[in-house]
């Protein structure tokens, strides 16, 4: 029999059509004959669409492989059913008292950046008692928080770049204090970032201080947070990871950027298709580089209590070699631009196989919380 998973996409995040493009690449690399598919979009309103309108987001050739069964007969908003026998979203229903249900197996959140890839959805899955895919709540929120995340990169002895972050409401009460703090702890060129958020939105570089009062500003539409980095001429490597309390990385992987003007990669060169850029897999390292890549790869997955999958990326200086952690990244884009699939290629894994071992390492994940007690002995 089938496995039914539920494909959530879209979301509440400036990465909503990325998740729409990754949503598409795992609908159409996935094995149908093992899984029933079941899409589930979320609108950038917050709000969830019934199966078959969820399918009218995706491209043709995705929502064409859809079986017409789970997407007929439910055009009401979903409902997210509280009561014992349902627990929450284990199964959707065209409302809180409808007699007909379709369980679901596994929820497959395939959501980047805030309200997917935070934590909280995660939160409202473990609630529900079900299978998922991915990070949970406390490796899904630190490895959406740079801030934090850079804490855990460094308790756990890892190397990464000088930055400072502060909030939004210090930037809005002294902008000029704030300022001169930066300016005396970071050197220009230095980069500005969301502190939570991803695929390169809000980030801009800067190289004087009206840059970078122009990157603040930008970067404080998208977070409260805001963190400013060094900027460093470095190349920027990747390493995929997959697995849970004992997991594996992919070799790493490298954009190529052949317009030497672009300082880093930003959201239109990522997956716009302009050609500026092409990912090379294995990136052109030592054999002992590529293991090191690796080995820290693993250690910033568990740094942050990683599960299932993610995708950590770094800096090699040009200037002295140093290699660098920048961010781990729990639900990495799975478009056919994105780093994470084409890692795995290279390392001789098939994109069909790791969603197979995505979705079994989302089942023991489960079983393994399940055996945790919850009521205390008398």
């Amino acid at each position: 029999m089938k496995k039914r998973i539920a494909i959530v996409f879209g979301g509440r995040t400036g990465e909503h059509e990325i998740s729409i493009r990754s949503a598409k690449a795992v609908i159409e690399a996935i094995d149908h004959q093992k899984y029933e598919l079941i899409p589930l979009a979320i609108m950038p309103d917050g709000k969830w669409l019934p199966p078959e309108q969820s399918a009218k987001l995706l491209p043709e050739s995705a929502s064409a492989l859809l079986s017409s069964g789970p997407l007929t007969g439910h055009e009401s908003p979903i409902a997210v059913i509280g009561d014992t026998q349902y627990k929450g979203v284990t199964a959707f229903a065209a409302d809180a008292t409808a007699a007909f249900t379709t369980p679901i197996d596994v929820i497959f959140p395939v959501l980047h950046g805030t309200y997917g890839e935070d934590g909280t959805i995660q939160g409202l899955f473990e609630m529900a008692g079900i299978p998922y895919v991915g990070c949970g709540v406390l490796a899904s929120a630190c490895g959406m928080d740079k801030v934090f995340m850079k804490a855990l990169f460094q308790e756990a002895g890892l190397p990464i770049c000088a930055h400072v972050w502060f909030l939004r409401s210090e930037w809005e009460a002294d902008n000029d204090a704030l300022l001169s703090k930066l300016e005396t702890a970071i050197q220009y060129p230095c980069c500005v970032k969301p502190a939570n958020l991803g695929s390169s939105v809000g980030v801009t570089m800067a190289s004087a201080r009206e840059e970078l009062k122009k990157a603040i500003e930008i970067a404080a539409l998208y977070d409260r947070k805001i963190i400013v980095e060094e900027g460093l001429k470095m190349r920027e490597i990747e390493c995929s990871v997959l697995g849970n309390d004992k997991p594996e990385a992919s070799l790493p992987g490298e954009y190529l950027i052949r317009d030497q003007s672009k300082v880093f990669l930003d959201y239109a060169e990522k997956y716009s298709g302009t050609g500026n850029n092409e990912f090379i897999v294995p990136a052109p390292l030592s054999a002992e580089l590529t293991k090191k890549i690796q080995d820290m790869a693993i250690t910033a997955f568990k740094a942050i209590d990683g599960s299932g999958l993610a995708r950590v990326d770094f800096f090699l200086r040009k200037d002295n070699g140093t290699l660098l952690v920048n961010e781990i990244n729990t639900m990495p884009g799975l478009t056919d631009a994105s780093g994470f699939p084409k890692m795995w290629e290279g390392s001789g894994k098939k994109f069909s196989s790791v969603l197979d071992e995505l979705i079994s390492l989302a089942i023991a994940r489960h079983a393994d919380r399940l055996r945790n007690q919850t009521a205390v002995p008398a």
